[in-house]
């Protein structure tokens, strides 16, 4: 299973039972695609096993040794907006 945030405003993507787990932990923008069995219990499984390994923006950071702002700046964002979006981000 592949998990990621999307842009704000896409919604869920994502099929089935892994809709229904995002929508009650009220997550608003992410892709998902499944790969391999479609049964309804492997697949909430996989999708809680996904969300235990996601690392926050800010863990990266340190593991590059950038700054947040950095990684948030990419395809041409405002650096200011970026900043700003960086200083919201809580661990």
């Amino acid at each position: 299973m592949t998990l990621r945030s999307a842009p704000q405003g896409t919604g869920i993507i994502a099929g089935g039972p892994m809709r229904a787990v995002f929508e009650s932990l009220g997550v608003a923008d992410v892709v998902t695609k499944s790969v391999g069995t479609s049964n309804p219990y492997n697949m909430i499984r996989a999708t809680f096993e996904a969300l235990g390994t996601q690392t926050s923006p800010k863990a990266v950071a340190q593991r590059r040794g950038k700054k947040i702002a950095d990684l948030l700046g990419r395809g041409g964002a405002d650096k200011g907006v970026a900043e700003a979006e960086a200083l919201a981000i809580v661990e």
